[in-house]
C-alpha cells in the first residue's frame, strides 16, 4: 500500500477544487472539462494496474499509461487531435500541480509532462460577411415578443462579441443605458472566464431594442428569458441563433455554406472592428482575451482577406533581362539542393 501523501485521490480533490476554484479562479466550464478528463483517465489506469481507484498511487497514472489513454481516445472513442490535446493538457496541470508540492514526485511530473501535443491542421476562423449577419439579424419576426427577443439577442451578441455563456448570465443590473438615448455612453458589464469583468460599450440600436426588452423588471432579473420566463440558457442561445440562420438562409444562399453558432458571431464581431480600423489590443480588452495571442488570429484572417484582395488588382508585368532558356541550368542546381 502507497504512502498516504503518493496516493492519487487526495491529490486530485485539491487540484480540482483548491487549485483550479481557489487559486487559478478559472471558469466553472474549465474545471468541468478537467474534472471529466479524469473521470475518463482513472477507470483505465484501474483496470490496469489491478486496484481499485481509490487506491491508486500518483505513479500508476505513468507517462505510458497516459499515452495509451490518448490512442484510445482517438481509436476507440473516435476524438480529434483537439479533443485529445485538450485532455492531455488537463493531465499536465495535474502533473504539474503534484510536482509543484511533492519534491518526491518531481521525476514523475517530469515524465508525464513529457508526454507531447500531437500538432493539429489549424482550424480556420469562421465567421460571417456583412450581408450574412444582416440577414441573421433580420430573421426573427419582431411583430411577435420571442421575435423581438431573439433579435435583441443576436444584436446583443454581435455588439458585443459576448459568449453565449456570458450573455446567458447578463442581469439587467449590469445595462449602464443613458438617460439621454445618443448622448450619455452606454455599456454592459461582462462577466467572462474565470470571473473576470468587461465593460463593452453598446450602440444605440442595441440600448434601444433593450430598453423596449426589460421594461417594467427589476435590476436582478436576467435581461434574457426564455419562453417560459425563466432565465436562458447558453443550449437554448444555440438554438435560437440556429434557428434564424435557417430563416436567413433563405434571403442569403452563402450562409448555407457555414456552420454557425454564437462563438462564429463572436468572430463576426472581432473581424468586423478589426475592419472597422479598430486597434487590436481594443478587440483584445474587447473580447475578455487574456493573451494578445488568442486575438491575433483575427489579424491573421483580416491580413488573407487583404492579400486576396490585392491578388484581384494585380497587374501583368513583363521582366527585361535575358530569356529564361539561357538560365536552364537553374532547375539542375536546385536539383542538387
Amino acid at each position: 500500500m502507497p504512502d498516504a501523501s503518493l496516493l492519487l485521490g487526495p491529490w486530485v480533490r485539491r487540484f480540482l477544487t483548491d487549485y483550479l476554484a481557489d487559486e487559478r479562479n478559472l471558469s466553472k466550464n474549465t474545471r468541468r472539462s478537467y474534472r471529466d478528463t479524469l473521470r475518463l483517465l482513472l477507470p483505465g489506469v484501474s483496470k490496469k494496474s489491478h486496484k481499485p481507484i481509490d487506491r491508486l498511487a500518483v505513479s500508476d497514472v505513468s507517462a505510458e499509461r497516459v499515452r495509451q489513454f490518448l490512442s484510445e481516445l482517438e481509436e476507440k472513442r473516435g476524438c480529434g487531435i483537439a479533443t485529445r490535446n485538450q485532455r492531455l493538457a488537463a493531465i499536465h496541470a495535474l502533473a504539474r500541480f503534484i510536482g509543484l508540492h511533492a519534491p518526491e514526485l518531481i521525476e514523475w511530473s517530469g515524465q508525464v509532462r513529457s508526454v507531447p501535443f500531437k500538432k493539429a491542421p489549424r482550424a480556420l476562423v469562421t465567421y460571417l460577411e456583412k450581408a450574412e449577419m444582416d440577414a441573421v439579424l433580420a430573421a426573427p419576426d419582431r411583430t411577435t415578443g420571442q421575435g423581438r427577443r431573439d433579435h435583441a439577442l443576436l444584436l446583443f451578441l454581435y455588439n458585443t462579441g459576448a459568449r453565449a455563456d456570458e450573455a446567458a448570465q447578463s442581469h439587467i443590473e449590469d445595462l449602464t443605458l443613458p438617460q439621454v438615448p445618443g448622448r450619455d455612453s452606454a455599456s454592459v458589464l461582462i462577466r467572462g472566464k474565470g470571473n473576470k469583468p468587461r465593460r463593452c460599450p453598446l450602440w444605440e440600436q442595441t440600448v434601444d431594442v433593450l430598453s423596449v426588452l426589460i421594461r417594467g423588471r427589476g435590476p436582478t432579473d436576467p435581461v434574457f428569458l426564455n419562453r417560459r420566463g425563466q432565465p436562458i440558457t447558453r443550449f437554448g442561445i444555440h438554438t435560437l441563433v440556429e434557428r434564424a440562420v435557417v430563416r436567413a438562409t433563405a434571403q442569403v444562399a452563402s450562409l448555407a455554406a457555414k456552420r454557425v453558432s454564437p462563438h462564429t458571431i463572436r468572430h463576426t464581431t472581432a473581424t468586423h472592428l478589426l475592419r472597422a480600423g479598430v486597434d487590436i489590443n481594443t478587440i483584445r480588452a474587447w473580447l475578455g482575451h487574456a493573451s494578445l495571442s488568442t486575438t491575433n488570429v483575427y489579424a491573421e484572417v483580416d491580413l488573407e482577406m487583404k492579400a486576396k484582395a490585392l491578388a484581384t488588382c494585380e497587374v501583368d508585368s513583363t521582366v527585361n533581362g535575358k530569356p529564361w532558356k539561357e538560365v536552364a541550368g537553374l532547375m539542375e542546381f536546385l536539383r542538387t539542393l
